[in-house]
């Protein structure tokens, strides 16, 4: 019998944001730049760490859910689409931003 894999790894990485250049100490959790919002296409499933893609990830938008925002990405090398909770570090004036942008 095959073990299932677990769907979230948490991994504590730092590291430099490929857009802004903003340093990021991770927490475990940190998946995107909480300055510009930007993200690296690295991830099948949260932390795996098995995307070979490697492209950037856009944040397209903003949803407001249960009083938490969530953001949508969209890679800009193969197209892949993912959405994450906002984290709490977050720039609010670029979630804003995207708030008012169509999904």
């Amino acid at each position: 019998m095959k073990l299932q894999e677990k769907k979230f790894q948490k991994r504590l990485e730092d590291f430099i944001c490929k857009r802004c250049k903003t340093h990021i100490s991770g927490t475990g959790y940190t998946d995107h730049c909480p300055n510009c919002l930007w993200s690296k296409h690295v991830d099948i499933n949260p932390g795996d760490r098995k995307a070979k893609c490697g492209g950037l990830m856009e944040p397209v938008g903003v949803e407001i859910k249960g009083g938490k925002s969530v953001i949508y990405y969209r890679c800009q090398k193969c197209g892949f689409k993912s959405r994450v909770k906002a984290a709490p570090n977050d720039n609010f004036e670029e979630i804003l931003r995207l708030v008012s942008r169509p999904l």
